[in-house]
């Protein structure tokens, strides 16, 4: 059974792209067939994994969207693209911020990534989608294709406070248009423990919203070595397999794997009735 889930924050710098490489290698490093699917309009991702000109890639997310949107056949593998790392990539690029504007005059506008998604997912364990900093029509797809959502939050006071926006986003989602749509977890980052100020944001984060939502127990440090990975084009593992960034994606993987855990064998148990 494979399980979907958008890392999405309308905010951008808060690690996301960073989170969706290292847990998607952590993921394929524990054995499980990952694909990563970059819907940001940046590309971020599609640098971050080493594929360093993504608007030269003759095809990418935008190319397959088309093609959803325009009723044309194509293959479940077309686009994938192979990293070094073990993990597949579906690419992304500015042609993504033209695509978005065609998705106000389609029907069913908020389904077009599901569609695809649904066409590939079944060869994967796990799909994770690189969310536009953004709450526009591709975020909304995101949405609309996941089973679940991580929030990377950055350990400051404007980006935890403006994450009622995006709650209130996946709410309407949940409501309107998929109904099964869980919240796996929020995700501090960058967390600089030698400051009173970051432990201050963990404790409120916990505070407010912990009793609605799991706050993910593993905080992932501020690290020149992680913020280093995405010219690298390599995830923590492979720029600095033994620093704390390294140990806490590592960590993070686990409570992900966990959730995931959980959820299969409440789906069998449910099955079972």
């Amino acid at each position: 059974m494979s399980k979907v889930i958008a890392l999405a924050n309308q905010k951008g710098g808060v690690g996301k792209t960073t989170t969706t490489v290292n847990l998607g290698i952590g993921l394929a490093n524990q054995g499980k067939k990952v694909l990563l699917v970059d819907a940001d309009a940046q590309g971020n991702l599609t640098d971050s994994l080493g594929f360093h000109e993504p608007d030269n890639l003759p095809v990418t997310l935008a190319t397959l969207l088309t093609k959803v949107m325009t009723e044309e056949r194509y293959e479940a593998e077309e686009g994938i693209l192979h990293q070094e790392e073990g993990v597949d990539l579906m690419p992304g690029n500015i042609e993504l911020s033209a695509i978005e504007v065609s998705l106000v005059n389609t029907m069913s506008r908020e389904m077009v990534l599901r569609s695809y998604i649904n066409t590939v997912k079944q060869k994967f364990d796990y799909v994770l989608i690189d969310c536009m900093p953004s709450l526009g029509m591709m975020t909304i797809n995101a949405l609309a294709a996941a089973d679940s959502v991580i929030i990377p939050v950055q350990a400051h006071y404007l980006p935890a406070k403006g994450m009622t926006q995006l709650m209130q986003t996946i709410t309407r989602v949940r409501r309107q248009i998929n109904p099964k749509l869980k919240v796996d977890g929020i995700l501090l980052t960058m967390l600089d423990n030698r400051t009173t100020f970051a432990k201050d944001i963990s404790f409120i984060l916990r505070r407010d919203y912990g009793d609605k939502l799991c706050v993910f127990q593993t905080e992932i440090p501020l690290s020149i070595r992680a913020a280093e990975t995405s010219a690298e084009g390599k995830s923590i593992y492979a720029h600095d397999p033994h620093g704390i960034a390294a140990k806490a994606y590592q960590a993070f993987t686990k409570e992900v794997l966990d959730i995931g855990q959980k959820q299969r064998q409440r789906h069998e148990a449910d099955l079972g009735r």
